[in-house]
């Protein structure tokens, strides 16, 4: 499941760049760790991806990077997030159809890091012992001081099942002292959120505790749009079908109210990294205590987490910050605030600021742009185009467009012609004339754009045709 938006790791992580795809000090980011843990146990058919379908094409690149080619893979594509129940519950839908009644399903998150990799594959391997008994299975991370983050599962002591143990209760985050009571109690366990149940197990208690949920995923299921290929299959979620699924996690849906679940308890080194704090922890520590990437200068200062991989940034007489540059926004935290940093992300989207939304640089099917600089009427972008990829056949209703090629070659449509662009060359694009820009080369096109017009919104654009779907029907 990669739905999350991980606001409390902005200014990294946002809507069109979230969570799963912050790069991590190893180089690899938590979609790309996940996949290669998924794909890496035994018995595993396909991996399956629940995600929104901006984010289609960056997940399959990010696949890609880390053999994802090899493997079955298959996507659910969600026109805009409804919780975990709606993406339980439609994989599911979609697995009985293929598999039947019998096939299990491991589900995981898309945005945890677990450093134990062969602890891990033990303890699904117990998993999938229970969920062949037909039991809803989780796994209980054994707390390693009281977390107040985290939901906890109470387990019944006294009730062992095949190696796991009956759930008595999900509680919610607990204060302190509760914490503390859960880790001395022996009993409890921080809720990882990830699941293994048995297919026809899982729908029967849907239906049995979450009727409603289930019927509107099979409604929308029956309106979707499903593609097939050799190792590759991805179901579109009809907008309009998926709206009716009631929103509400799989938790508050069918664990808490169901009588079937069990947990298998576990030291795999489990981390969801939901805040800075977490992150921080895989960066070592200078002899003062500051843990930074990039290029970051201190002095009199101690136990702060820097990240500044643009310019260099500088500390003078401070302690225990989280301080992280990005390109239009730094964010600077006390740490024992980095829970908080959520309510600046509510904050910038009901004020319709951008900055939760995207970056500077935003990725496409086709490459990615970067916003230079913009004013009045007027937006310079720098666009990278992958070789042999393509932008769609277009036009634009306020803004005209002038292109100069910097690297490589641009094949392009402008109205009623077709040409070819070289190093240094460039075209004008007239409001309301279609047009098509294609790298037919080798390497990476480079490009400067020019906007200008009354009007230069991303949503100011009309696709005629499209290879990567996104043209209207």
């Amino acid at each position: 499941m990669s739905g999350g938006v991980g606001s409390r790791l902005w200014p990294v992580s946002r809507e069109t760049h979230p969570k799963p795809f912050m790069t991590l000090p190893d180089g690899q980011n938590l979609i790309q760790k996940t996949f290669v843990r998924a794909a890496a146990l035994d018995n595993v058919v396909e991996v399956m991806t629940v995600t929104n379908r901006e984010l289609f094409f960056k997940t399959e690149d990010e696949y890609r990077l880390v053999g994802g080619a090899a493997s079955t893979l298959s996507f659910i594509l969600e026109p805009f997030g409804r919780n975990t129940a709606a993406a339980v519950a439609m994989a599911a839908v979609q697995l009985h159809e293929i598999y039947g009644p019998q096939a299990q399903m491991l589900v995981l998150a898309a945005d945890h890091l677990i450093a134990k990799q062969d602890e891990f594959a033990r303890a699904v391997q117990q998993a999938q012992t229970l969920a062949g008994e037909g039991y809803l299975v989780t796994f209980g991370i054994r707390p390693e001081y009281p977390e107040t983050g985290f939901g906890y599962i109470e387990a019944d002591g006294d009730s062992p099942v095949l190696g796991g143990l009956k759930v008595s209760r999900f509680v919610e985050k607990p204060d302190a002292t509760t914490a503390e009571r859960y880790v001395d109690a022996g009993n409890y366990f921080w809720n990882s959120g990830m699941f293994c149940f048995q297919v026809g197990a899982v729908l029967d208690q849907l239906q049995a505790h979450a009727p409603d949920v289930l019927q509107h995923v099979r409604d929308a299921f029956a309106l979707s749009h499903l593609s097939e290929g050799e190792k590759h299959r991805c179901l579109r979620l009809h907008a309009e079908g998926f709206a009716g699924v009631p929103d509400i996690s799989i938790d508050y849906a069918l664990m808490e109210r169901s009588n079937k679940v069990v947990t298998v308890p576990c030291d795999i080194g489990w981390s969801d990294i939901g805040s800075w704090n977490a992150l921080s922890q895989l960066t070592d520590e200078d002899a003062d205590g500051n843990r930074c990437v990039g290029e970051v200068m201190a002095h009199r200062s101690a136990n702060n987490y820097v990240q500044s991989t643009e310019r260099l940034t500088a500390l003078v007489g401070v302690n225990d910050l989280i301080v992280v540059d990005t390109p239009d926004a730094i964010l600077v935290a006390h740490k024992d605030s980095a829970q908080d940093v959520k309510h600046i992300v509510s904050r910038l989207k009901k004020s319709g600021h951008s900055a939760h939304h995207i970056h500077q640089t935003v990725h496409r099917p086709w490459g990615a742009y970067t916003t230079l600089e913009e004013g009045e009427r007027f937006k310079i972008k720098r666009i990278v185009v992958k070789p042999k990829a393509s932008l769609s056949l277009q036009m634009h209703h306020h803004r005209s467009e002038h292109w100069i090629v910097v690297s490589g070659m641009a094949r392009v449509v402008n109205d009623q012609r077709e040409l070819m662009l070289n190093t240094n060359e460039s075209t004008f694009i007239s409001a309301g004339h279609k047009h098509r820009l294609e790298n037919p080369g080798v390497i990476d096109l480079v490009l400067i754009e020019v906007q200008s017009g009354d009007y230069l919104g991303e949503d100011d654009i009309v696709r005629f045709e499209d290879i990567y779907g996104r043209a209207e029907s």
